[in-house]
């Protein structure tokens, strides 16, 4: 059976031998997506992200184009896939420019120098990192490091893109800059971008689909207007919140309060 887009079926994941996400499944998100994966802190964000790539123990199917990743060796997979951890690249003496190169070397050894080239040049340019390019790692903001990660995902052109908070230590023009760019991206080239965010309101604005995870596992998906209501923040988040349109029409979501009824309860241990 053709599975055209990205789905998951009866993927349950987990750390030793500790179940964090059990038995998700995930209709077709058609190709061509910016996929925004929201909810609280550790109910397992992170955890999903991991196990599509394969960096954790995991059972189930996990759908690509036609492809199920879950069957392929690791190797294989990573060549589908480019993921981007919450942790900020390395503060080194490369410059960000060889950071770039090393990225296509390893991941794209078929690329001829002139491709590898204009991949880059291509990538930078959008995201307007032209000023970056030879300065060295360690001479970078946590904030520009985030963004030379994040092109070196780019730079890979994988058919799925997934990024752990990609945006965590950017500030607003920068977070703006980054998903128009992955929303260009994925529209351009067909392929599919999952992305870790807390801002509802830039997923919102700017992402094609949503996932939204509670303490029970994926609570709703779809498109995020259609799906997010005050029902549903209530219940996944215990805030009592609006939704309402800004001045220029667009959505926008008001957090008024700490629901009386939601549970104080202490963050649980889940990456």
């Amino acid at each position: 059976m053709m599975h055209k887009g990205f789905s998951l079926h009866q993927l349950s994941a987990g750390y030793r031998g500790r179940i964090v996400l059990r038995n998700v499944d995930l209709a077709p998100v058609p190709p061509g997506s910016l996929v925004a994966l929201v909810g609280p802190n550790a109910v397992g964000k992170s955890t999903l992200i991991k196990a599509v790539a394969g960096l954790c123990a995991a059972q189930g199917q996990v759908w690509l184009d036609g492809i199920n990743l879950a069957t392929l060796p690791a190797a294989v997979r990573l060549r589908h896939i480019g993921y981007l951890p919450q942790a900020l690249p390395q503060a080194s003496s490369l410059l960000a420019y060889e950071s770039w190169q090393s990225a296509l070397r390893s991941s794209r050894s078929t690329w001829t120098a002139a491709q590898r080239e204009a991949a880059i040049e291509n990538a930078v340019a959008r995201m307007g990192l032209q000023a970056l390019a030879l300065r060295h790692m360690n001479e970078l903001s946590g904030g520009q490091r985030q963004m030379v990660g994040l092109a070196q995902v780019i730079i890979r052109a994988p058919q799925l893109l997934l990024l752990d908070e990609p945006t965590s230590a950017l500030d607003l023009r920068w977070q703006l800059q980054a998903l128009q760019t992955l929303r260009e991206s994925v529209a351009s080239r067909g392929t599919t971008c999952i992305v870790a965010v807390h801002d509802l309101n830039l997923a919102l604005r700017l992402c094609d689909h949503m996932l939204v995870l509670g303490a029970g596992g994926l609570q709703a998906s779809g498109n995020p207007v259609d799906i997010l209501s005050p029902a549903l923040l209530r219940e996944v988040y215990g805030i009592e919140a609006r939704i309402e349109a800004c001045s220029l029409g667009k959505p926008l979501v008001i957090a008024d309060a700490v629901a009386q009824n939601a549970a104080a309860t202490p963050f649980p241990h889940i990456p």
